[in-house]
């Protein structure tokens, strides 16, 4: 499995669960992209996700965290493909509904020196805790015939994100704009501009 940089991160998919999802990139029938690496991308995903404030101390999360994020990830990246698909595994259910089970993190609101009013966690992140949080979000998500109906699989070529279409019209056809949507203009406007040379 290829490695991308902390900086590949996404968080556009519309679910924190789907998010998580998101940090294996590309098609898997080919070279997919590993976007938690190492711990130092895990810990900007837990940052960018939302998951702990912005001034959370993160040096607990080491290389066990990692692990039971990837396992983690594995297994709502199956679940959740096969639901847009059809129908999960029930052993996939009941691990997942196993993980979402543990107390999510208590928040708390906490005042900065100049006495602003910030998010803050009582005590240190909990790794299983935050890992409930994630699969909780994925079992409302899953459970929720609005939402669940809202979940699309992106066309770009080498893109196999799941996100939620919650564009007027459901129409949105990639995961993003910019990113699959530009790389599909992009192409097209390549075709268009070098035709293929017809056989005489």
């Amino acid at each position: 499995m290829a490695s991308a940089s902390a900086y590949d991160l996404r968080f556009d998919s519309g679910r924190i669960c789907l998010d998580l999802v998101a940090t294996v990139g590309g098609r898997l029938s080919e070279s997919p992209v590993d976007r938690l690496a190492g711990v130092e991308p895990l810990r900007a995903w837990l940052l960018g996700a939302g998951l702990v404030p912005g001034s959370t101390p993160l040096e607990s999360v080491d290389h066990r965290w990692l692990i039971r994020f990837r396992a983690a990830r594995d297994l709502l990246h199956r679940i959740v493909h096969t639901e847009v698909d059809g129908h999960a595994a029930d052993a996939d259910l009941e691990r997942m509904n196993a993980l979402a089970s543990t107390a999510p993190p208590a928040p708390r609101a906490a005042r900065t020196p100049d006495g602003t009013l910030v998010l803050a966690l009582v005590g240190k992140p909990d790794c299983g805790a935050l890992l409930s949080q994630i699969a909780r979000d994925a079992v409302q998500l899953l459970t929720d015939p609005v939402a669940r109906g809202q979940l699309r699989r992106c066309e770009g070529e080498t893109c196999s994100l799941v996100y939620l279409d919650t564009s007027r019209g459901r129409r949105r056809r990639w995961c993003s704009s910019e990113v699959c949507g530009n790389r599909e203009r992009v192409a097209r406007h390549r075709r268009r501009a070098n035709p293929p040379l017809s056989a005489e």
